[in-house]
């Protein structure tokens, strides 16, 4: 399958377009740590930053603040300068889907999962790499997942939440219970939590995961817009 991954043109002022500082303004303002016009989650909770699409000289001062000397961040968007004394240490390609069309559906084999199960959600985290996981990130929302003899081997949950949307995130089975469905189940699942507030689901993944993005194609989902992501290191004398 081939991802489109021009930019996408016309408005940026939808909550999905920045998308971290619109949960931190709203529902996650709990999380919130703000230098200037830079936001980001509490670093025990998730690793998001939040910035303007154009960055000011004072931005990349206070984002610097924000995270500390010689610290990994990343920013995210196209066409930025990074100024002298930062270090570019990478990047990718990621894209964004919009569940409006998601098949959603409560599932009655799925298990609920809260901060008792976060050793055992970490540890399936690190085995399927679905992106990030930390201690309180089962904070950030419903965390489902599906047991075999008692051994949690899938899981899924919420994790961005502007208003009037919700992210479905760290959708992952262990690689011994892989092509049952189980991801689809629990992204379904998930998708029904979100619809029964009132909400839209939507996701992000990685651009040159196109096999994730083919399922998640097929559930309904929609190919919403593509970003850049750089990742920077601060200065060491922030």
């Amino acid at each position: 399958m081939t991802v489109d991954l021009q930019p996408t043109p016309g408005s940026t002022t939808h909550p999905l377009d920045d998308a971290v500082r619109t949960s931190l303004r709203g529902e996650h303002a709990q999380f919130a740590q703000w230098s200037g016009r830079i936001a980001r989650y509490h670093p025990d909770v998730a690793g998001h930053l939040g910035h303007p699409a154009v960055l000011t000289s004072q931005d990349w001062v206070d984002l610097a603040s924000l995270v500390g000397p010689g610290q990994p961040t990343s920013v995210r968007g196209f066409g930025h300068v990074v100024p002298p004394g930062w270090e570019t240490v990478g990047g990718f390609d990621s894209v964004q889907l919009d569940g409006t069309g998601l098949d959603v559906e409560f599932d009655s084999d799925v298990i609920e999962l809260g901060p008792a199960d976060v050793p055992e959600i970490l540890e399936l985290v690190e085995r399927t790499k679905p992106g990030p996981y930390r201690i309180r990130t089962i904070e950030m929302g419903r965390y489902v997942g599906l047991r075999v003899d008692g051994r949690l081997v899938a899981l899924a949950g919420e994790r961005l939440h502007p208003p009037g949307w919700t992210e479905i995130s760290a959708v992952c089975t262990d690689p011994e219970f892989r092509g049952q469905g189980l991801a689809t189940r629990l992204v379904r699942d998930v998708g029904a939590g979100i619809r029964r507030r009132g909400e839209t689901p939507f996701l992000h993944a990685l651009a040159s995961n196109t096999t994730a993005i083919s399922l998640y194609l097929t559930l309904g989902f929609t190919l919403r817009k593509r970003s850049a992501v750089t990742s920077v290191r601060t200065p060491i004398d922030s």
